[in-house]
């Protein structure tokens, strides 16, 4: 099921925007071109394994004159949320001219499914697996806003179609005089669909990519035009989808633990310190890890995968992580 009515919350914001396309974003912070929207943040495969739970690299952006967050976003093949939550006291649409900001193009993998498709919704991300080759690939995505949110649970790919048709669900149809909408570019499914089996939710496209990373669909999961093509080429009937919802997730890079903690939109965890702490102590890398750094990281809550190794030095009883804690229940 796709949605209408979240958007109606943001087009003021499309408005404003109206001038700003992110072809006129114009050369990545290294002068490449955003021709063919081709984003550095968007690279080939990337190798994981137990060992590499942790994918991707910081990188750096200066800002440009008439720039806005929006832009950046996409630019680095981000989702709104990722850069707003990093810098929530930058103005989306001015932010400061030259300012040097850190692109959140780092992430901890979600736990335990290594195989075809994995959505944490807590993370507005969607990683793309192939077991065969122990590689993944990345995206950032819309769900279903807190009325109608993403279901978690496994289901499947059931059928793909390029330029579907849209079928005006029941929920919007006293909005609009109309039960069906053709293919085209005002079609809110874009130029591609991939149906979950025994559901009416889909993967697909969307022709208001300014909603990327933002909770605004009936259920749906929401991708830009560029990255709903590489996944839809990927992707075959059948492949397995997964949907967890996992605000703080903990891995492992070159022998070091991260944790990267993200708000809890959907608020099904209640005290997200308690829910960071449980799942840390459930984790094998509890015995590990620096509980001021951890502790520190759930406060932030900003999206940024966090070193919080133990030194040998901070072997003291005052880090030892906590020996007590309730499941969360979600």
């Amino acid at each position: 099921m796709v949605a209408v009515n979240g958007i109606n919350r943001i087009v003021l914001l499309t408005a404003m925007a109206a001038a700003v396309t992110v072809a006129a974003a114009g050369a990545n912070a290294s002068g490449q071109s955003m021709g063919g929207r081709s984003a550095p943040g968007v690279s080939g495969p990337t190798a994981f394994s137990t060992a590499r739970e942790v994918i991707g690299t910081i990188r750096r952006h200066q800002i440009r004159k008439k720039e806005t967050l929006l832009d950046i976003a996409r630019q680095y093949n981000l989702g709104f949320n990722e850069i707003q939550d990093l810098y929530p006291q930058l103005d989306p649409w001015l932010p400061p001219e030259g300012m040097l900001m850190d692109i959140p193009s780092q992430w901890v993998l979600p736990k335990g499914v290594f195989n075809g498709i994995v959505v944490n919704i807590a993370e507005l991300r969607l990683y793309c697996f192939s077991a065969d080759h122990g590689s993944v690939v990345t995206f950032p995505i819309s769900i279903g806003e807190k009325s109608w949110p993403t279901p978690k649970g496994t289901f499947a790919i059931k059928e793909k179609k390029i330029h579907p048709g849209w079928a005006v669900p029941p929920s919007l149809r006293q909005k609009y005089d109309f039960q069906y909408l053709p293919p085209g570019p005002d079609n809110p499914l874009g130029a591609f669909w991939m149906g979950l089996e025994n559901t009416h939710y889909g993967i697909h496209g969307t022709d208001f990519p300014w909603s990327i990373g933002r909770a605004v669909t009936r259920g749906c999961i929401r991708l830009y035009p560029e990255d709903i093509e590489r996944l839809f080429e990927r992707v075959q009937p059948g492949t397995r989808v997964t949907m967890v919802y996992e605000p703080v997730k903990i891995g492992t890079l070159a022998d070091r633990v991260f944790v990267e903690v993200h708000r809890d939109i959907y608020g099904r965890v209640g005290n997200l310190q308690q829910y960071g702490l449980f799942h840390l102590r459930m984790s094998r890398h509890a015995w590990r890890v620096d509980l001021d750094k951890y502790r520190r990281a759930l406060d932030r809550q900003d999206g940024m995968p966090v070193d919080v190794t133990r030194s040998l030095a901070a072997g003291s009883m005052e880090n030892k992580p906590f020996t007590s804690a309730v499941e969360p229940s979600l």
